[in-house]
């Protein structure tokens, strides 16, 4: 069936690409939906049971990878650290709390961002917005920024080849929770925290014999789930992807097995929201600090009117200076009326600011901050803190400033490689990973 069949024709759709040329669209959608799909509708309906888990307290959800995805970022070295970080991160948060990690990336089709410019001016030069590599390239000339829809093909390209990778890396036994020392190779070494994380390590490889020795199976270290996400942002994209699953005879957008409305696209009677109302995937929805009780409730009503565990996530994205003061009534809202949902704290896109230098930065110690207001509100409401949404890299990059290197404002420079928005780097991240299950800990004494 099209996409035009699914979706509501004539709605506003907020933050998409100006095309030059219509005619290419068609053709390069026309490609698209010709393509086998990128994840299956089953993996989205196991994902779904996972996050129905973590909403009723008994799993916690970790998802993290680029801002904004790169063609030339998509190498292997790049997304190997990537997994690696974001499994030893997975860990440390299960081994510290024993709750179940559903893994996550922000990778395979992360490769748009929504501007607050359609266009951008250099010395007297105006030229269209960087859109992310979907759309026009980062390079500030009127042949890059000029969006090209072909681009979008190169998207579903690039994202099987990582998704490829993704699998072979989980389920090929790169990811056997045996090899949990190894993860640890070829990472620049911050010795407080990789020798906690071998001393954590030690204790799993032993725990892992103990059970061996008790006829465990083995083979049941081997492999992990992980699953891909992006925001759904260029519609032309994910309705190009979206098709009928023959078990069910419901649309799933096969482009990711979670997708996301951000805070620029979440209009109510918006072709966004008609888009994720539509879809059967599990379905993320951002909420900044301006987010009412009104907001949400609306929100719930649309995309989750049936109450479907595992359907809806929200990832609530304040600011250190106003997690605590906001969040609570969007909860308490939430308790009120019943609706099953998972609770999903992002500290970075609330903390960004302008480095003297000119490098857009976060401070560790206000992402931390967050995630720290994150539980303490849902501790003192008695509800479960489900999980966290992290931009990240394997890398060593100098993105963000603070954590156990002390990175500074003057540090940016060196290694500063984003395309978009700052990430947390290899240690940075697994230290905010040791901190974060000490809260997980504690919220379950």
């Amino acid at each position: 069936m099209k996409s035009d069949a699914i979706f509501t024709p004539g709605l506003v759709a907020a933050q998409q690409p100006t095309w030059p040329d219509a005619a290419a669209v068609k053709e390069a959608i026309a490609e698209l939906e010709s393509f086998p799909p990128l994840v299956f509708a089953g993996e989205c309906d196991n994902l779904k049971a996972k996050i129905a888990q973590a909403a009723r307290g008994d799993a916690f959800w970790l998802q993290g990878g680029d801002c904004a995805e790169t063609f030339v970022g998509a190498t292997a070295d790049s997304i190997r650290n990537r997994i690696k970080t974001i499994l030893q991160m997975a860990a440390v948060l299960q081994y510290f709390s024993s709750l179940p990690v559903i893994k996550v990336g922000r990778m395979a089709g992360q490769f748009a961002k929504p501007r607050s410019n359609d266009n951008e001016t250099r010395d007297g030069v105006t030229l269209p917005a960087y859109r992310g590599d979907a759309v026009n390239d980062l390079e500030f000339t009127e042949k890059s920024r000029t969006p090209n829809p072909q681009r979008l093909v190169r998207v579903y390209n690039t994202s099987s080849a990582t998704l490829n990778l993704v699998r072979a890396f989980t389920k090929g036994g790169f990811a056997d929770l045996r090899q949990v020392h190894t993860w640890n190779r070829g990472f620049a070494a911050d010795a407080r925290f990789s020798a906690r994380y071998e001393e954590m390590a030690n204790e799993i490889g032993r725990a892992i014999k103990f059970m061996e020795s008790a006829g465990v199976d083995p083979e049941s270290f081997k492999a992990v789930d992980f699953y891909s996400s992006h925001e759904a942002l260029i519609l032309e994209y994910e309705k190009a992807l979206t098709r009928i699953d023959s078990r069910t005879e419901n649309p799933y957008d096969v482009s990711a097995h979670f997708l996301w409305i951000g805070e620029r696209t979440r209009q109510l009677d918006g072709a966004h929201m008609d888009f994720a109302q539509k879809i059967h995937n599990p379905i993320g929805v951002k909420l900044g600090p301006k987010s009412t009780p009104e907001d949400v409730l609306a929100i719930i009503a649309k995309l989750n009117p049936d109450n479907e565990p595992g359907r809806l996530t929200f990832i609530t994205r304040m600011g250190a200076g106003l997690i605590r003061e906001k969040l609570p009534e969007l909860i308490k809202t939430v308790e009120k009326s019943g609706a099953i949902v998972l609770w999903v704290c992002d500290p970075m896109h609330g903390n960004t600011y302008e480095a003297p230098s000119g490098y857009k930065t976060r401070k560790f110690d206000d992402v931390l901050d967050e995630v720290r207001g994150f539980f303490e509100v849902h501790k003192k409401l008695g509800t479960h803190p489900g999980g966290i949404h992290i931009e990240l890299t394997g890398d060593d990059v100098t993105e963000c400033v603070g954590g156990g290197e002390a990175i500074s404002h003057e540090d940016l420079s060196s290694r500063y490689e984003s395309a978009c928005d700052p990430r947390l780097n290899h240690t940075q991240s697994l230290e905010l990973a040791f901190l974060v299950a000490e809260m997980l800990r504690d919220h379950k004494k």
